[in-house]
This record gives structure tokens, sequence and C-alpha cells, in this order.
């Protein structure tokens, strides 16, 4: 069984997005490495932008700007053709070799619908893992499976409070641990 695809990172000159990914294309198309890069994602978010005359526009914007993400399988030929595609100035990681995403990362930045397994439900006490809200806990009151996305009811500055978090951010508690505690 071969490799698994894993997302990469590579980083390019300001702007150059756009044409990295279409000259990333032609490299794919051209040297038949269909088997090799499956994907190849700008990811991008609209944006209400108010104008100097006082109009609002919808405005598409990237999310990560200077960087394009590759979902491959990487071998020393792969980095050799990539890294010396016009535009690209190297991969992400250390001395420039790539290093992959981990599902987490891919979840939380969009890249691919992740199907993430929750131990969790409605009525559960979890604590927040990451994110400004980390260390706080509380209990789930829904739960978005298509979004990822989950609200707790936390208590902050002496009141409760319901937050949306993704479902990365957020484990159960488990009752015992919770009693040991108190």
């Amino acid at each position: 069984m071969a490799e698994q695809a894993r997302w990469y990172v590579i980083h390019t000159y300001s702007s150059y997005e756009a044409m990295v990914k279409d000259s990333l294309e032609k490299l794919i198309e051209n040297n038949n490495l269909q088997e090799n890069i499956f994907e190849i994602k700008i990811p991008t978010e609209e944006t209400l932008e108010e104008k100097a005359n006082g109009k609002k526009k919808l405005v598409e914007r990237k999310k990560f700007p200077c960087y394009v993400f590759l979902k491959m399988i990487y071998s020393n030929d792969i980095w050799y053709l990539v890294t010396n595609t016009r535009g690209v100035t190297g991969f992400v990681g250390p001395q420039g070799r790539p290093l992959p995403l981990t599902e987490e990362e891919v979840a939380r930045m969009g890249l691919e619908e992740v199907a993430l397994s929750i131990d969790f439900t409605v009525g559960d006490t979890v604590q927040v893992v990451s994110g400004p809200l980390e260390s706080f806990s509380g209990e789930v009151t829904s739960l978005n499976e298509s979004t990822q996305k989950v609200m707790v009811n936390v208590e902050m500055f002496g009141r409760r409070t319901d937050v949306e978090l993704d479902f990365v951010q957020v484990k159960k508690v488990n009752v015992s641990q919770e009693e040991s505690a108190e």
C-alpha cells in the first residue's frame, strides 16, 4: 500500500499564490503527477469592507497570504519540482523540508472536512484545551456536526455565557476527575 497523502504548506512571494497554483496545476498535468499531488488550495474568506464613500462591499480575502496548501505524497522528486516552481520560496518546515499538517490543523484551517470523532454530547462537561478560553470548562448546550462547532456554556466574570468553539478546541471531562478536583 502506498503512503497516504498529507497536507503540506508552501511559501510564495506576495500576491503570487494564484500564479503558483496555476503553475503547479500545469506541472501536475505535464508530468503526470496526479498520483502524487491530489489537491492545491488557497483558503479564502469573504469579508464586508467599507469603502471611502461609505458603501459596503463583499471582498474575498486570502486567509493565509503568501501560502499555498498541497495535498500530496511527499518525495524528494516532488520537493524538487515544487520548490523550483516560479514564485515558490520553499516548503514550511525545518530547514525548508516539508512538515505535514496534523488532522487538527487541517480541520481548524478548513482545508477539508475531516470527520472528527467526538466523545461528548449535549449535557456533558467539557474543558477548553486551546484558544483564548483555554482551561475554562462548561456544559455542552448544542453540537453542529456540519460546521464541527460546539456551543459551550461557561462561567466568565461571574456570569454563564454560551460560546461557540471548534470540536478540536474542547475535550470531555470525566466525572470522576471533576469530583476529585472539588
